[in-house]
């Protein structure tokens, strides 16, 4: 049976988070569910566990964000700012860019984590996950994020 990671080896793991391949419903953009969950967890609880505190407004977000050409604090201002979704989701889309180029964020989005490098973090994450067995398995980034999570058996 293929291994699974070891409790705590990553962190605190947040399965309340979207898949990473859930797109946004308005937009279609991969991540931004995410990100935005992120958001309002960070609301609800004041900060986010330090496995995901190093990465928030960083890494994916971020890389997100700069193809949308935006500030991630801008997102989370509006996240924090709300009184409900609906209003995240209409000070958002006024935020967004009227072309979000989705199909280009999402296809690079997928393949983050297949460079040399990218398998290398991918690799050396896995290994620390007690994982190191899956490491042809996990292909990308998402992946790493979705096997963490648990979406992943």
């Amino acid at each position: 049976m293929p291994s699974q990671p070891i409790p705590g080896s990553s962190g605190e793991v947040l399965t309340c988070l979207p898949s990473a391949y859930v797109p946004h419903r308005a937009t279609g953009l991969l991540h931004l569910p995410r990100f935005l969950a992120k958001c309002r967890y960070v609301k609800e609880h004041g900060s986010l566990p330090p496995s995901y505190a190093k990465n928030y407004k960083r890494g994916c977000d971020r890389f997100l964000c700069q193809h949308l050409g935006i500030d991630p604090a801008d997102v989370e201002r509006i996240v924090l700012e709300s009184v409900d979704d609906d209003a995240i989701e209409t000070r958002l889309l006024r935020l967004l860019p009227a072309d979000v180029r989705a199909a280009q964020w999402n296809r690079r989005y997928v393949q983050m984590g297949m460079t040399t490098a990218g398998r290398e973090f991918i690799a050396e994450a896995l290994t620390k996950m007690g994982c190191a067995d899956r490491i042809e398995e996990i292909k990308s980034v998402p992946d790493l994020m979705e096997f963490d999570e648990r979406r992943i058996e």
